[in-house]
């Protein structure tokens, strides 16, 4: 019997990869079979990204390609690029299917209507006009030891520099019912740890009237069983309520790690951000949280050479990280994305300063998880074992540090208690003490 093939590239954030496997599962129910996209396929679906203008020519260049690897392949385009530059997308000859960052639920009938008329399907919807969350589910096709589960899309937030609110419309939470559905159904999958996503993943429950973020950390942690695990992949300082740093003290489930984006340690480089905080407002938020919450790992993300950036700003922005002691940066050189305030600031910043800056940034980086990781020595942590590297099973610990122990491949998966020996850089070596729950 011949078998249809679909081949996926995903660009961008890790909310992209869960649609992804979402719109994979969706082609898998409708008896096509995944293969490499290098490969010859039927079907190609790109899934954009439209962060940077390097993004968006990433997007082109892998559109193309998918046409001359098989000029009769059904290709669909879907995602931020397409949603903020669908005329350019619908404009590249042999793309079959156009969808923005909606309908990703129904892409295999667009398929079939492709199929059907040979005719261009084009549906890109108003996004700031959207009021509801569009469910998309994934389980069997999750390839990770742990996984991600989006529950909300959009943003209110409007930074200067960024198109996303543009893309993907304002803050809609996915229902309740539906994420505990969902969490239920990856845990009876065999995932121990789920990883809760979105654009502005706190922001979820804005859009309700009586129930907001705790209340959904809450009902994860007591509802769904045998859940051994909960990540937030990224919170704002000013979500971080008590009552959720209550919780995370209280919880056996909720790790001890929290992704809170800092963006620059200068007050004058975040108001020309339109970030709605002061580096006095959010040190005084995080020596709260690190007084309550003693274990807790903290990293951040950082966008350096910002429009004005001079290197007086700069170095307050050095200093005040060290000072603070994040435990990991992500560091971004800014990138000038058409069509936000940003890119009409003057003062642009040469390529070879922000090359510099990133640099001095990640080497701060590498000092500040390199001290982390030694202050674990001697300490007991729970480990979730992922894969082998060499001799070794490598996993994660609840606080985000990667952990090298001997074991089994048989123990992919499970959580372990393991005590901490040595270190090696930024990774850690220890010895099981037991397994968790067993």
């Amino acid at each position: 019997m011949f078998m249809k093939t679909v081949a996926f590239l995903t660009l961008g954030c890790k909310v992209n990869t869960y649609e992804s496997e979402a719109m994979l599962k969706l082609f898998h129910q409708a008896g096509y079979e995944a293969v490499d996209f290098k490969d010859k396929a039927d079907v190609y679906v790109i899934n954009t990204c439209t962060v940077t203008n390097t993004g968006d020519s990433k997007s082109r260049q892998m559109i193309r390609k998918a046409i001359r690897q098989n000029e009769k392949a059904i290709v669909c385009v879907v995602g931020c690029y397409s949603q903020v530059a669908s005329e350019e997308v619908v404009s590249i000859e042999g793309v079959g299917v156009v969808l923005g960052t909606q309908f990703r639920n129904q892409i295999v009938d667009f398929v079939n209507e492709y199929k059907t008329t040979q005719k261009p399907v084009i549906k890109v919807a108003d996004v700031m006009k959207l009021s509801r969350f569009e469910d998309l589910d994934i389980d069997e096709f999750t390839r990770n030891t742990r996984a991600f589960l989006k529950i909300q899309d959009g943003c209110n937030n409007f930074c200067t520099y960024c198109i996303i609110p543009y893309a993907r419309g304002q803050i809609r939470s996915r229902t309740p019912e539906s994420v505990l559905k969902q969490a239920q159904s990856l845990v009876d999958h065999g995932f121990v740890e789920i990883v809760l996503t979105g654009i502005h993943t706190a922001g979820y429950g804005q859009d309700f009237e009586n129930y907001s973020f705790y209340d959904l950390l809450v009902d994860l942690t007591t509802k769904i069983k045998g859940l051994k695990r909960l990540r937030i992949s990224s919170i704002e300082m000013s979500q971080i309520t008590q009552e959720i740093i209550d919780l995370i003290a209280m919880s056996p489930i909720i790790v001890d790690h929290l992704h809170i984006p800092i963006q620059s340690g200068c007050d004058a480089t975040l108001k020309r951000m339109n970030r709605h905080y002061t580096t006095a407002e959010f040190s005084d938020k995080l020596r709260d949280l690190k007084e309550k919450l003693p274990s807790l790992s903290v990293t951040t993300d950082v966008i350096v050479g910002f429009p004005g950036e001079t290197e007086e700003e700069f170095q307050q922005t050095y200093q005040w990280i060290e000072k603070m002691h994040f435990n990991q940066l992500h560091v971004f050189p800014y990138s000038i994305r058409k069509g936000t305030p940003a890119a009409r600031m003057k003062d642009q910043i040469d390529g070879h300063v922000k090359h510099d800056r990133v640099k001095s940034l990640m080497d701060l980086s590498q000092r500040l998880q390199s001290e982390f990781a030694s202050y674990q020595i001697g300490k007991t942590l729970e480990v979730l074992i992922e894969e082998r590297h060499g001799d070794r099973m490598v996993g994660h610990a609840s606080n985000y540090l990667k952990v090298h122990v001997d074991l089994p491949d048989s123990s992919i998966g499970h959580i372990y208690r393991v005590k901490i020996l040595s270190q090696n850089g930024t990774e850690l070596i220890g010895c099981v003490e037991s397994e968790k729950n067993k």
